[in-house]
């Protein structure tokens, strides 16, 4: 591979992430009035993004917050108000939005008849639905009730019990979202700005790990060597959005080099496949997917405990999480 595939792919994979960067995240919230919409919104983002009020009603109308650039909450009011004068304009804000998060009680009537009623009515319009089942704090035999929904829904929404009081299953309903945004390719920027970037950031790796492997299968020697790096350079990249830490062109090189390929320098790759007996090829799934997963683990634990990321701080935290992996 040469100087100028790397730059390539290097560019390629910058601008996927920077187009992703640019692209408004538009998430509705529907719920009864004291549902937990604004301290959930809170508790995922680890801020606080929408006002938490002690009475009942606090919002009154439909409320826009803007989280910092490009993600738009919509809190809308209670389902008793969705036929009423709010019904229009909340109907216009359910067709947009990339997601819809329909918060449920589970304290209280869950989906009760007035509930299904307005479900099926938004579905009409946007089917990118996530069922919040809240308040799980103050309810028993959780696994019941999120059974009732699902065959009451026809299985056709991820139900997500959670609690906004104690933050639990959070991380279940942070993985729904992004789930549904992948899809939209909007996922990166919500990401970055959530709570739980560890949990995040293991997908991803473990994701790219099994793509690497996948990679590493090719019966042609030498075919998976871009692909490949291709792969490590968007997870390298991934990363540092994620943990808002940017890495140039030449630093992600360098880094590339130093752990996969295992010499530190600003060596170009043509030199290192001379070097490096097999270096142009990889030996197999098991190998390529650990080498990923082992990469994606380093940079991970660089990020999270504020070390520099240089070739020669990232080779022995590479080279750790190969030997784990192993």
């Amino acid at each position: 591979m040469s100087d100028q595939e790397f730059d390539r792919i290097f560019d390629e994979k910058t601008t996927e992430i920077n187009e992703q960067l640019e692209r408004e995240v538009l998430i509705a919230m529907i719920g009864d009035v004291n549902a937990g919409k604004s301290s959930t919104l809170n508790q995922l983002m680890e801020a606080d993004v929408a006002k938490v009020g002690a009475m009942p009603g606090e919002t009154q109308e439909i409320q826009k917050y803007i989280y910092k650039k490009n993600i738009v909450f919509v809190d809308t009011p209670g389902l008793d108000d969705i036929y009423k004068e709010h019904s229009a304009e909340t109907m216009k804000f359910y067709k947009q939005a990339d997601l819809i998060l329909f918060f449920l009680n589970a304290a209280g009537t869950v989906l009760s008849d007035t509930e299904l009623v307005s479900l099926k009515k938004i579905a009409k319009v946007n089917q990118d639905i996530i069922l919040v089942l809240n308040k799980i704090d103050a309810a028993e035999d959780i696994g019941s009730l999120v059974k009732y929904i699902q065959d009451h829904t026809n299985y056709d929404y991820p139900v997500a019990p959670i609690s906004s009081r104690t933050g639990e299953n959070m991380g279940m309903l942070q993985n729904e979202i992004l789930k549904l945004l992948e899809g939209k390719k909007k996922d990166i920027l919500m990401a970055a700005n959530m709570a739980d970037k560890s949990s995040i950031a293991n997908k991803w790796i473990l994701g790219a790990g099994g793509s690497a492997a996948a990679i590493g299968a090719l019966p042609m020697p030498g075919s998976d060597f871009i692909p490949l790096t291709a792969l490590q350079v968007g997870l390298l990249l991934r990363l540092s959005t994620l943990y808002g830490k940017p890495i140039s062109k030449d630093h992600a090189k360098e880094l590339i080099i130093a752990t996969v390929v295992g010499n530190v320098g600003k060596t170009i790759f043509r030199q290192i496949v001379k070097i490096v007996p097999g270096a142009g090829m990889v030996a197999g799934a098991s190998v390529a997917g650990a080498m990923t997963i082992a990469l994606g683990h380093a940079v991970k634990y660089a990020h999270e405990n504020n070390i520099e990321l240089t070739p020669n701080a990232l080779l022995p935290l590479y080279k750790k999480f190969l030997k784990k992996g192993k």
